[in-house]
């Protein structure tokens, strides 16, 4: 039991930290434009807005999402409580959990594959980049698919993977959003270095989501996502200050990060409708995807420097 939660909380500190490599960075290019005193603020405070109030209350919400009929008090209560009629309760709306969650990595993942600028690490990338129109026709298929087997097994379930599919367009504006005030920001010599805080902390909390509803593929425990995501959170925060230009240098990470994010969806949805899965397998399957394309980043530096 023991080594469970280890591997569980390690496998969500992994999984946030590699989901949120492109907040990182896009953090650490804004706070090189800021004054010293405001670097400090941000990093404070904005650790602390980070893990204890976005992605500590996050996974309540999404809770909450998939049991209406409890308050929001008696969500609190019902994830710290070892009651079993409690446990039965929020175990029979795991797989609106999984669904709603697994549509919502899915798409984060298909938007990658076809719409997003990326280093290919292999040549089929480049092909349905190229395609990137398609992400429209497949999206709508894809949809009308798992709504279809929703239904066939239960309407309300459905209405989670359509939750899944909004919040993923909803967030998905925010960041693309995100990317044109990053590009203003970096030439924009009039603008308060307030309102640049600002902005990181509303981007932070849009690139948080993926973490926090990635974790349900680890894990329905609540505490035990808070415990993983909070670590994994500091440990980027800390990497934002030292070691992003180090990271920036594995050219294949953020593939890896996207595979991981489509592979765990794929398995929160097949798990939503019934499938059974080790816990250990989702952990698993985020390291050896991590791993392949670390390697291919270090063998491309390597080769770099042989040159």
């Amino acid at each position: 039991m023991f080594w469970n939660i280890v591997i569980v909380i390690l496998g969500l500190s992994l999984f946030e930290i590699i989901s949120s490599v492109d907040n990182a960075i896009v953090n650490a290019h804004v706070l090189k434009t800021m004054p010293e005193k405001y670097r400090k603020i941000f990093l404070f405070w904005g650790l602390i807005f980070a893990v204890f109030v976005v992605r500590g209350l996050l996974p309540f919400f999404i809770v909450w999402m998939a049991n209406p009929a409890l308050s929001i008090g008696g969500v609190f209560t019902a994830v710290f409580s070892n009651d079993p009629q409690i446990q039965n309760y929020l175990e029979a709306s795991k797989p609106l959990l999984l669904l709603g969650g697994g549509v919502y990595l899915f798409f984060v993942f298909l938007s990658w594959l076809f719409l997003e600028e990326k280093k290919y690490a292999f040549l089929v990338e480049g092909f349905i980049h190229r395609q990137g129109v398609w992400f429209y026709a497949v999206s709508s298929l894809f949809t009308v698919l798992v709504v279809y087997w929703s239904l066939k097994a239960n309407p309300i379930l459905a209405l989670a993977a359509t939750i899944g599919i909004s919040a993923f367009f909803i967030t998905d504006g925010f960041k693309k959003n995100a990317e044109e005030q990053e590009k203003k920001m970096m030439t924009a010599s009039g603008m308060s270095a307030w309102s640049k805080i600002l902005y990181l902390e509303i981007l932070d909390a849009s690139f948080s989501i993926d973490g926090v509803i990635g974790a349900f593929a680890f894990t329905i425990s609540v505490p035990l996502i808070l415990l993983g995501n909070g670590l994994g959170a500091f440990v980027i925060r800390e990497f934002t200050i030292k070691g992003i230009n180090l990271i920036s240098k594995f050219a294949y990470l953020k593939n890896g990060a996207m595979y991981s994010i489509g592979m765990l969806g794929a398995l929160m949805i097949a798990e939503s409708f019934g499938k059974e899965y080790p816990f250990w397998l989702a952990p698993l399957n985020m390291v050896v995807l991590i791993a392949i394309f670390l390697g291919l980043s270090i063998k491309e530096i390597r080769q770099a420097q042989a040159k």
